[in-house]
């Protein structure tokens, strides 16, 4: 595909409120191109996309869209096969070693569907381990770590190991890990994924409760239009493309919007 992303006039012009303008994160003309041995496969085509600092961005699409590979790429987990990528305004070669590593470390928090904390390491543990790989004191350690268990609630079970919590209180240690390093950007792939109703709201509503209060920026790959509600912007993904944006408007109409918008998207039409 060439030239400029058609929508990219309307990524520019969509309204972001006054005390989130500062840019976290910027990608230009994304692309990714995965060559199998009989044919190529386009997973991302011309992606235009800047995250603001205290902004929750959900990306929505359907299986093989391009979201999850999207979420890669911000990560630096994969690299593009071509595109910029800015980091607080500064162009940065953040897909070779050891940039990538460091980017991760410094900037970037994981949230999974599945949680992958550690079995036999308990809560404690658990959360301090981006703090060990930073090679923070023991003390330092600490004090980060009482004060995640304390922003996810999680404080009365610190000593437990994971197999003893339930899926709800996993997820809010696995939230708690990737807070407790101060990132620049949370990325949560599917996190209300393999939870129940009543604990999927629990979970968005400590999302949102950390996103205003610690002004943190995330990214929520979902195919939920229940979770993407709870975001300030929904990006649609289709065939490696975002071809459609909706702004939540904070009320009851948001979730029948996006609905119908995705019913949209997932047959490619803007």
């Amino acid at each position: 595909m060439s030239g400029q992303n058609p929508l990219k006039k309307l990524m520019n012009n969509i309204p972001v409120p006054q005390q989130k303008l500062k840019e976290v994160l910027r990608v230009e003309g994304l692309n990714k191109v995965f060559d199998r041995s009989s044919h190529r496969i386009q997973a991302l085509r011309e992606v235009d996309l800047t995250l603001y600092e205290g902004e929750m961005v959900a990306i929505m699409g359907t299986s093989g869209s391009g979201k999850s590979t999207l979420l890669n790429m911000l990560s630096a987990i994969d690299a593009p096969t071509s595109g910029k990528m800015f980091v607080f305004g500064e162009h940065a070669n953040i897909h070779q070693e050891p940039q990538a590593t460091i980017y991760r470390r410094d900037h970037i928090g994981f949230v999974f569907q599945s949680f992958e904390l550690l079995e036999d390491l308990d809560v404690m543990d658990n959360i301090a381990m981006p703090l060990i790989l930073k090679g923070l004191t023991h003390y330092e350690i600490e004090l980060r770590v009482e004060e995640a268990l304390d922003q996810v609630g999680m404080k009365k079970w610190r000593k437990h190991l994971p197999t003893e919590l339930s899926g709800g209180q996993q997820q809010r240690v696995a939230i708690a890990r990737a807070l407790v390093a101060k990132p620049s950007i949370l990325l949560a792939d599917e996190p209300t994924g393999s939870l129940d109703f009543n604990t999927t709201n629990d979970i968005l509503n400590l999302l949102v409760q950390l996103n205003k209060d610690l002004q943190q920026t995330m990214v929520i790959v979902t195919h939920d239009a229940y979770v993407a509600s709870y975001a300030d912007r929904v990006l649609f993904f289709h065939d490696g493309q975002i071809i459609d944006v909706y702004t939540n408007e904070k009320d009851e109409n948001d979730l029948d919007k996006i609905l119908e918008k995705f019913k949209y998207v997932a047959r490619g039409e803007r």
